[in-house]
């Protein structure tokens, strides 16, 4: 009896610090954590896990910066994915459709794979008709980033890092772009951008993920509302290249200020609509201010998800994923056909470096590029 009595007055002091709320400090649980996901050219590729404390779950891959699913909860707090994507490294490798990705160096199209700097005239790699599209043939997505490990666990972030070469894919100088995923406890996935350059370049960073707030694989997103907080647009050619016009909304299809239908007015004849196969087109936004600005709502009814859209960035570009056609077989086995997945991606202006009008795209030895956008999201 005596012997056990040290031990019994260490539990009754354990006991009394635990109820004191003194007890002794014990790891915070990870929120980031890391599993193979493959290898490219020598190089590992992981996918990460970001986990919230609200019920959100995120996974990304540092080949492309990938966003690979997006565990949301409904009304009835029951998680789904609400990204497109694909369940094994190899599937993104032969992919085309950029599922999730970081779109760079420059994202969205520069008409003719052609633009003049500063006097000197460069040619891209054209990878859509006579155009650039995304990048070119190897753009952002298709490259093995960096991930910065030192970033404690406990976070639930991931910074991933990019060297773009100077004359990759006919780009001037070398570009050093970090890109961070955060996922907040308020249910957002927030993406900081920042770069810079040892020579005057163009530079249009965004993220392709194509969401559908049903479920990824669950049907269309004609039925989604959709509010986007913008007067005018950037209209188009037949080629989807911008024609340099700032053109009001108004009257057209392309109004969306007060939440309507996506499938509402896709049909109808209007030569936009045709040139761009549905819903593919560049919306300014009327920005307030230099920090982030509401771009876009979407809600979806069945699930009761609300996805909002903020960021730092003039315009947006919404699609409607009118290229999907069934083939692309995505997680789970499911087909991703015909408008089952919507784009908003924030940008700055398609074509910019050929319209000098627009917003430039310019960025100079001793300049920092930052740019911010956050997905929100909620139930309603």
């Amino acid at each position: 009896m005596t012997q056990c009595l040290p031990n019994i007055l260490s539990l009754v002091a354990a006991a009394a610090i635990l109820f004191a709320g003194c007890s002794p400090s014990t790891p915070e649980s990870p929120r980031r954590s890391r599993a193979p996901f493959g290898t490219l050219g020598g190089k590992e590729v992981f996918l990460y896990t970001l986990r919230n404390k609200s019920g959100m779950e995120a996974r990304i891959t540092n080949y492309g910066g990938i966003v690979v699913s997006l565990l949301v909860p409904d009304k009835s707090n029951k998680p789904g994915d609400v990204v497109l994507g694909y369940d094994s490294l190899s599937s993104y490798l032969k992919a085309t459709s950029y599922f999730g990705a970081i779109v760079g160096r420059y994202g969205n199209r520069i008409g003719k794979g052609r633009f003049t700097l500063e006097g000197k005239e460069y040619a891209l790699n054209v990878n859509d008709g006579h155009n650039t599209l995304h990048g070119g043939l190897k753009g952002f997505d298709k490259v093995v980033w960096e991930a910065d490990e030192s970033i404690p666990a406990t976070q639930p972030s991931l910074s991933l890092s990019y060297l773009s070469r100077d004359g990759e894919e006919g780009f001037p100088g070398s570009l050093k772009a970090t890109v961070a995923y955060t996922l907040t406890d308020s249910n957002e996935l927030r993406i900081d951008y920042t770069a810079s350059t040892d020579k005057p370049t163009v530079l249009n960073l965004t993220h392709h993920s194509y969401f559908n707030l049903a479920g990824a694989g669950s049907g269309d997103i004609l039925s989604h509302e959709l509010m986007l907080n913008a007067d005018r647009f950037t209209p188009i050619d037949s080629g989807i290249i911008t024609t340099g016009e700032l053109k009001p909304v108004e009257g057209t299809p392309m109004d969306f200020r007060t939440p309507t239908a996506i499938g509402a007015r896709i049909g109808v004849k209007d030569d936009q609509l045709r040139f761009g196969r549905g819903y593919d087109h560049n919306w300014v936004l009327n920005r307030t201010g230099e920090g982030l600005s509401l771009a876009a709502r979407v809600w979806e009814k069945t699930s009761g998800r609300v996805m909002e859209v903020w960021t730092t960035e003039p315009g947006v570009q919404f699609y409607t994923g009118n290229f999907l056609d069934g083939t692309a077989i995505g997680k789970g086995g499911k087909a991703y056909a015909y408008r089952t997945g919507l784009c908003l991606e924030t940008q700055h202006f398609p074509d910019s470096p050929n319209k000098p009008t627009f917003p430039t795209t310019v960025l100079r030895p001793g300049e920092k590029f930052t740019s911010t956008t956050v997905y929100k999201f909620s139930v309603q």
